[in-house]
């Protein structure tokens, strides 16, 4: 069976007990992208590093409007289609905040999608699981498009390294 493999990122402010989201993103193996930055954070709740390191570089609202955490998760399941739950494979790194806040966009994890699972993949897992294997990250702003770009090019060089220690290179 084909999997569909969604990689994606979140930009958020928590405090140790909410999680806010300020933007999504999300890009499949074939290229196809979401990105969405919501209206309904406080960005005086932000702490320093975010206020520097993600609020200060989102795009302006003139070039990318802010949408409702509603309106974003309804672009996000006309995203993702009307896939098995068999077909559909959530990817993040360091993800468990980031899985946190796209479930959260649709109340309580038992309210996702029927079609979808109810976890996603760890890539850093994957990487220690393959011997703590490491590329250079991202460089400047934070940016959840940016992210899961790079998230995808991690799970690719990784997928690689494990066809080689497997023997299948031609899988």
């Amino acid at each position: 069976m084909n999997k569909t493999r969604f990689f994606f990122d979140t930009e958020f402010i928590e405090d140790g007990i909410t999680i806010d989201l300020i933007s999504i993103g999300i890009i499949t193996e074939d290229g196809k992208e979401f990105y969405e930055i919501s209206n309904e954070f406080n960005k005086n709740n932000a702490n320093k590093w975010v206020q520097e390191n993600v609020i200060k570089y989102l795009p302006d609202e003139n070039e990318k409007p802010r949408l409702s955490n509603e309106e974003i998760k309804n672009k996000l399941v006309k995203f993702v289609g009307n896939l098995s739950k068999e077909e559909i494979e959530f990817w993040a790194y360091f993800g468990d905040y980031d899985w946190v806040l796209l479930c959260q966009l649709f109340g309580a994890m038992i309210d996702l999608p029927d079609n979808w699972p109810m976890f996603a993949y760890d890539i850093k897992q994957e990487a220690m699981r393959l011997g703590n294997i490491k590329i250079d990250e991202p460089i400047g702003e934070h940016d959840a498009l940016v992210d899961a770009k790079w998230n995808l090019k991690y799970w690719k060089f990784l997928k690689n390294i494990d066809r080689i220690n497997s023997g299948s290179l031609f899988l």
